[in-house]
Order: C-alpha cells, then structure tokens, then sequence
C-alpha cells in the first residue's frame, strides 16, 4: 500500500492556472502544495519540499514537463517521486509518451478545481 499523498510539488507556467489548482489541491483535496512557475523554480526547492508527489504541466517554455522530470530524477531527493503529468496533450500517443516517463497518469487540461484532487487521488492509488 502506497504511503500517504500529503505533499505536491506543482510546477505550471501559467500564473492563473497555478493559483487556481493550488487553491484546488489545498482547500478541497487538504493537500500541502509547493507551488513552482517553472522547471528550474522546482528544482531549486525539489530538495525541501519533501514531497510525495510531483505534478508537472506537459509543456512549459524553456524546459517542458519531461525535461523538467529528467532534471528531478536527478536529486536524491525526488529520485523516486511518483509523478503526475497536467496538459492540455492528452492524445493517446501524447499519453503514452508521459507513461513511458513513468508517470501514474494524465490530468487533462482544463480541469475541474473540484474534481481534480479526486482525480489526483485516484491516480495516486496506482502507486505500487
């Protein structure tokens, strides 16, 4: 049984649609959210954020969700993350490519700010 989801450290470029999943996330879902506009802002707190799960939008200027979970792999201590993707490029061939990253699913975008932890939950549940 996977431990917990407590802790997120969300990395999304978009001011807008950071403030209202992060709102989402802690108000609704109870979570604890390390909020990031890009995928250097995380992994420069990636180290103290302590967090259970990553939640990465697919694309993002300068370093893209992929890359951004490439760089975090790197740490000690986000080695082994689980990881969600949010973006707007759920194709199947897009979806694919972020589970062959490893990731527990797909979060599309738009979402629902009071469905989106349910969601995020029920991926969770996939964690071995």
């Amino acid at each position: 049984m996977a431990r917990q989801l407590k802790r997120i450290l969300f990395v999304e470029d978009e001011d807008e649609i950071r403030t209202v999943a992060k709102m989402a996330l802690e108000a609704v879902g109870g979570f604890e959210v390390v909020a990031c506009a890009s995928g250097a802002e995380a992994i420069a707190a990636a180290p103290q954020a302590n967090a259970d799960l990553l939640l990465l939008d697919g694309m993002m200027p300068g370093m893209d969700g992929p890359a951004a979970l490439e760089a975090l792999r790197r740490i000690p201590a986000t080695a082994q993350t689980p990881v969600i993707f949010m973006t707007a490029k759920v194709q199947p061939g897009e979806v694919a490519q972020y589970m062959a990253l490893g990731a527990l699913g797909v979060v599309p975008k738009p979402f629902s700010p009071m469905e989106v932890s349910d969601e995020i939950r029920r991926l969770w549940e996939r964690v071995p």
